[in-house]
C-alpha cells in the first residue's frame, strides 16, 4: 500500500481563481485562495493584514464597483507567482477604469500568504 500524495495547487491556479472570485464579487470565497494570515500590499493603502481585513477592503472600501481583470501572463511555481495585465471596469462613482497592473504572490500550503499589487499610478 502506498501513502497518499499531497496535491498542492499551483500558484498559477490560485491567481486564476483569485481573479475569478474578485471579478464576480464572490467575497465569501476569498478564503479559498487567501490564508488567514495573508498580507496584501496595495498602493494607496496601509498593508491589509489578515483575511478578515482583506474581505472588508473588497466589501466596503474598494473604489471599484465592477470590472474584469485581463491577465496577459502568469509565471509561477508552487511557492510564488507574478502576473501582469489590464483591469477595466467602473468605479463606485461611475467613472470608467482602465489600468495596467502587475502582481506578485507568495504561497504556502496551497493558499496565498502575500500579495503585492503595482499600478502605473495609485488610482484604484
Amino acid at each position: 500500500m502506498t501513502a497518499p500524495t499531497k496535491v498542492t495547487r499551483s500558484a498559477e491556479s490560485l491567481v486564476t481563481e483569485l481573479f475569478s472570485i474578485i471579478d464576480a464579487a464572490r467575497w465569501d470565497d476569498l478564503g479559498r485562495v487567501f490564508a488567514e494570515d495573508c498580507v496584501y500590499d496595495r498602493p494607496g493603502y496601509e498593508p491589509l493584514r489578515g483575511l478578515a481585513r482583506i474581505e472588508r477592503f473588497y466589501r466596503v472600501e474598494r473604489v471599484i464597483a465592477s470590472g474584469c481583470h485581463h491577465v496577459l501572463h502568469i509565471v509561477s511555481d508552487l511557492e510564488a507567482a507574478a502576473c501582469w495585465g489590464r483591469f477595466t471596469g467602473t468605479s463606485r462613482s461611475g467613472e470608467a477604469l482602465d489600468e495596467q497592473f502587475a502582481d506578485t504572490y507568495t504561497v504556502r500550503d496551497g493558499r496565498i500568504v502575500g500579495r503585492r499589487t503595482y499600478f502605473f499610478r495609485p488610482v484604484i
